[in-house]
Parts: structure tokens; C-alpha cells; sequence
């Protein structure tokens, strides 16, 4: 067998056409879905956007326009290769693709990873992978089947293809700082945008295009957004933690318009050997901002964004020549993931990003209801916020959640 064969075999659905092209679908046609796409186009030779697909037309028509200006012919989406509506994505996933963006919002994040990789494609998810314990259940057998079908599975986590952090990281690891003792990681950000109710949308409608906002959807922004932070120090430490204790609230962001969603949390996470990681991160507005990861160590400290070094006994700084724009790793990631399909050893990273996700859930329910939140009990837990039926029309917004009242089931 030549090794042009090899990399045939190594992708579903190439053997007629006789080539290794990797044929992109994207499910989620938002900003993100739009930007994975284009970095996706990017990364490789021999990639073509071929199928699309959104809930919503105008945010299909937007995004197809956008990528057609911008990819040039890496980008042939046939009118046949459109699909609208809450099936959407199982329309699309029938079609001639072998390698699936999933952008939607994280709460279907689960329900796509497993529909995907039944139908035989690559799977390139967005984060977070999961918003509840169910989701993180899912995720952990589909992982299992990933392997199985020997497929891949690639997460939006793009710090861990990004050479600052994996240098970083690794020297953490290496024992550079000494023990790891303990962490302070920060997501401290303004506002996010929101969309105004339109009369037409129906309940369903408003939260799926306000989805930052409604924890079934986003899992609330410590699992959306710091997920980017949580699973840094998850791969610091090599573990996820075993116990959350944690405050949050919703203070200035109170305005219907933003659901029932927290703006600020802080959360004590403790990990097998007993040390501990502190992770803060906010939404708010005329505050001061940052984003940052802080590991301390017996014989050192690690500083890991927004610039790269260590103090102690072995201090150490990132080469000035490492380039430090974090937007090349959101072409590495699909770049990474292409190579490794083609040499065929796809990545499967559901699993790890997937542990994130849930120590980030974790966090959030540690918070909500200011209790202290074990990881059997998370991983455990009865807990699924999708519900049971979608469809357009009518849809409550819960309570926003009161600790000491709001419980885990």
C-alpha cells in the first residue's frame, strides 16, 4: 500500500473521489461557525467547504455570503448542500462531508459530537463540549465509539496548539516550578453582545439567538467562556479536581434581555493531592479586565498569558522569535487535526476537553447552589437541561438561580 492509499483509507467517504480532500460541512453558521470555517480553509491544502448548515436562514445566507468572498473556490456549497431548521444538522451529516464543524451553541454540543461520529464524520466541536452532566456522559461514550471507528475529534480549545502554552505547560509539568502547589486563573471581561426581540421570534427563537444568556444553551460564561482558562489549569495540573466551593451572582447584568445567567463567579477548586487552583472570571462592564493563569510551585512561579515566563530557581522566558498572536492557533488546531487524519492517527481530544467542560459545570453548581460540589456528584448527577422536545413556540425562562435554594438533583 503507497502512502497516497494510506491517507485515502484514513478518510471516510474518499474512496470514490480518489483523493484525500477533505470536504467540510459547518452546523452553526453564527461569528464563530463563520471564523472556524475560514480558519479551517486556512490550515491545509486540498480543503473545500462543501455543505452548510443553521437553525436560522438569515444567519446561513450571511455566513455563506462572508465565506464565498473570503475562501475563493475552497469554498463550493451547492443550493443542494443547504439545510435549514432544527434538523438541520441530520441533513447535513448525510451528506458527502467527512470532516463536521460544530458551532451551534454548546448546549447541542453533545447531541451533534455523537450524531457525527455515527454517520462517519471528523468531528471539530467548538467549545465547551457539554453544558450538563448528562452531556458529559454522552461525550465520555462517544469518545469510546470515536476510537472505535477510528475517526477523531478535535475541540476548540485552541491553547493546546498554541506554542507559548505548550511550552509553558510542559515545563510546568516537567517540574521546572517544583510541585505545583496551587493556581490563580482569571477570565475577567466586559459585556457580550445581545440581540433585541424581534416581534415574529417566538420564545424559542429569542434564546437560541440570545444563547449566551440561558444556561441550557451556554451552560452560563464560567463553561462558554473561561472554559478556555479552566482547561489550562486541567492541564496543568494533569487532573481534574475532585471538590468546587464557589460564590457567584448576577449584579449588573440584570435586564431581562440577558436571561437568568450569572456575570461574575470565583470558585476554589481542590485536586487529588490536596492543592488548590483559583478561578475568577466576570462579565462587566468599567471594570478592570484580565485574562490570565498564574501556577506556583516549591520552587517557582509560572506566568502563562498575556506574557510567557517563570521565576524562581530555574527561570525561564519564551524566545522573542515564538510568536505570541493567538489567532494563529485557531488555524493550528484544524491544521494539527488535518495532519494527523491524513497520517492516519487522527486526535481524539473529546475525552480531556470534555473533563474541562465538566470541571467547569462543576464550578457553575458549586455556585448556584452554594454548596460544595464533589466530582462523583457532578459526573453523577441526573442533571440534563435540554429539553426534552424543541420546537418554535412558547418556552419559560427559569428562575435565576438563588444559592441555598437551588439544588442538584
Amino acid at each position: 500500500m503507497t502512502n497516497n492509499e494510506r491517507s485515502i483509507e484514513a478518510l471516510p467517504g474518499a474512496y470514490a473521489a480518489g483523493t484525500d480532500e477533505i470536504r467540510v460541512g459547518l452546523i452553526g453558521c453564527g461569528g464563530r461557525g463563520t471564523g472556524a470555517a475560514m480558519n479551517c480553509l486556512q490550515s491545509s491544502p486540498g480543503v473545500k467547504l462543501v455543505a452548510m448548515a443553521d437553525a436560522f436562514q438569515d444567519r446561513l445566507d450571511t455566513a455563506r455570503k462572508i465565506l464565498v468572498q473570503r475562501g475563493g473556490d475552497k469554498v463550493d456549497v451547492k443550493d443542494d448542500h443547504v439545510f435549514v431548521g432544527l434538523d438541520a444538522y441530520q441533513k447535513l451529516l448525510k451528506t458527502d462531508v467527512n470532516y463536521v464543524i460544530l458551532a451551534t451553541p454548546p448546549g447541542f454540543r453533545p447531541i451533534h459530537i455523537k450524531a457525527a461520529v455515527e454517520a462517519g464524520k471528523y468531528v471539530f466541536g467548538e467549545k465547551p463540549t457539554c453544558v450538563d452532566s448528562a452531556g458529559a456522559r454522552s461525550n465520555f461514550e462517544t469518545h469510546e465509539l470515536i476510537n472505535k471507528k477510528g475517526l477523531g475529534m478535535v475541540a476548540g480549545t485552541q491553547y493546546r496548539h498554541f506554542t507559548p502554552y505548550i511550552e509553558s505547560i510542559k515545563r510546568v509539568q516537567d517540574g521546572t516550578i517544583g510541585k505545583l502547589v496551587s493556581a490563580n486563573c482569571y477570565y475577567n471581561t466586559g459585556l457580550l453582545w445581545s440581540r433585541e426581540r424581534q416581534p415574529s421570534w417566538s420564545d424559542l427563537e429569542f434564546q437560541m439567538r440570545n444563547w449566551l444568556y440561558y444556561t441550557w444553551l451556554s451552560g452560563d460564561h464560567l463553561v462558554e467562556q473561561a472554559i478556555h482558562n479552566v482547561d489550562t489549569f486541567v492541564w496543568a495540573f494533569n487532573a481534574h479536581p475532585v471538590r468546587a466551593v464557589a460564590l457567584g451572582g448576577r449584579q449588573t447584568r440584570t435586564d431581562p434581555i440577558f436571561g437568568h445567567i450569572y456575570d461574575h463567579f470565583t470558585i476554589d477548586y481542590e485536586f487529588p493531592d490536596g492543592s488548590h487552583c483559583m478561578m475568577m472570571c466576570r462579565q462587566q462592564d468599567a471594570c478592570d479586565k484580565k485574562v490570565a493563569n498564574e501556577f506556583v510551585g516549591t520552587e517557582g512561579t509560572a506566568f502563562v498569558l498575556p506574557q510567557y515566563y517563570i521565576t524562581g530557581k530555574k527561570p525561564w522566558k519564551l524566545e522573542d522569535s515564538v510568536s505570541t498572536d493567538l489567532g494563529n492557533a485557531y488555524v493550528q488546531e484544524h491544521a494539527d487535526f488535518i495532519a494527523s487524519i491524513r497520517a492516519g492517527k487522527p486526535l481524539n481530544e473529546l475525552k480531556q476537553v470534555t473533563e474541562s467542560s465538566l470541571t467547569a459545570v462543576m464550578g457553575r453548581e458549586a455556585a448556584y447552589t452554594g454548596k460544595s460540589i464533589t466530582w462523583d456528584q457532578i459526573v453523577n448527577a441526573k442533571q440534563s437541561l435540554m429539553p426534552t422536545k424543541l420546537e418554535w413556540g412558547p418556552m419559560t425562562t427559569p428562575p435565576v438561580p438563588m444559592p441555598g435554594q437551588t439544588t442538584l438533583e
